[in-house]
C-alpha cells in the first residue's frame, strides 16, 4: 500500500519557522490530491494546505500567506514551509494523499509546538 512518512516537526518560538517533509512511496501522477492536515488536542483534523490536480493549491484563511506547500517529484517528497508561526498553529501535522482508485492515506503525524 501507499506509505507516507512525515518528519521535521519540533518546538519553536512564536514568529519562527519550520519545514515539514513527507516521503511518499508512489509517484505523484497516481494521486488526485496531496496535502497537510493539522489536529490540535480535542479538536478535529483540519486542512492546512493541499495540491489538487498536480497544480492548484488551497489554503485556509488561518494560514494563507504564512504557509507554502510544495513537492519534489524527483524525490517523491511533499513539503510544508511554515513561517511566522503562532501558538495556535500547534498540533500534530499529518501528510495526506487521495490515491487514484484506492482512496485516502495518512502518515503517522509529526508534532509541532509553538511557544509564546
Amino acid at each position: 500500500q501507499v506509505q507516507l512518512v512525515e518528519s521535521g516537526g519540533g518546538l519553536v518560538q512564536a514568529g519562527g519557522s519550520l519545514r515539514l517533509s513527507c516521503a511518499v512511496s508512489g509517484s505523484f501522477y497516481r494521486f488526485n490530491a496531496v496535502g497537510w492536515y493539522r489536529q490540535a488536542p480535542g479538536k478535529q483534523r483540519d486542512l492546512v494546505a493541499e495540491i489538487i490536480s498536480e497544480d492548484i493549491t488551497n489554503y485556509p484563511d488561518s494560514v494563507k500567506g504564512r504557509f507554502t506547500i510544495s513537492r519534489d517529484d524527483a524525490k517523491n517528497t511533499l513539503y510544508l514551509q511554515m513561517n511566522s508561526l503562532k501558538p495556535e498553529d500547534s498540533g500534530v501535522y499529518y501528510c495526506h494523499a487521495n490515491v487514484r482508485y484506492q482512496g485516502d492515506y495518512w502518515g503517522q503525524g509529526t508534532q509541532v509546538t509553538v511557544s509564546s
